[in-house]
């Protein structure tokens, strides 16, 4: 099977940032991330998801959070100086982002929103996160990936 390139994949070879490209069999629809993980053997906790949020200003914010984890709504909202957040409701996904709930990338969005990752992200060597379409997964070195989003880190994440 000769191997599909996304727009995610080719940005991050035209960055010449290195990834490692993962693919998993998702039937009708978008897995949740958890199964995800477990589809293209990687462990949950390097496994991210990109949420996208808009302030109390009307702002968008993306926050890309291990899957396994729930964002912090208040911790997220002082993450970017805003009074509240709230998850955008997924008919706007499309619109703002080019992406579809299930395959949604911090890589390649149609404007740089300001992005935080969770502050676990440091310590990985590497992190997955979506290749910009459901099935597809790229993993890659998180300090890459920060700088390529101008993202910055921050503990955003509900406590267990």
């Amino acid at each position: 099977m000769a191997e599909q390139k996304t727009n995610v994949m080719r940005l991050l070879a035209q960055k010449k940032i290195k990834y490692i490209p993962h693919e998993y069999s998702h039937g009708d629809g978008a897995v949740d991330g958890v199964t995800a993980a477990a589809l293209i053997g990687v462990p949950a906790e390097k496994v991210f998801k990109t949420l996208v949020t808009r302030g109390a200003g009307k702002g968008i914010y993306v926050f890309v959070i291990p899957v396994a984890k729930e964002l912090e709504l208040k911790k997220a909202a002082k993450a970017v100086g805003e009074k509240s957040i709230a998850m955008i409701h997924v008919s706007e996904l499309l619109g703002l982002t080019g992406y579809v709930r299930g395959g949604c990338s911090p890589v390649g969005m149609k404007k740089l929103y300001p992005t935080v990752f969770h502050s676990s992200a440091a310590q990985l060597d590497t992190m997955v996160v979506s290749a910009g379409k459901i099935g597809f997964q790229a993993e890659l070195d998180p300090q890459e990936l920060i700088k390529l989003t101008r993202g910055k880190l921050a503990d955003v994440v509900a406590e267990d």
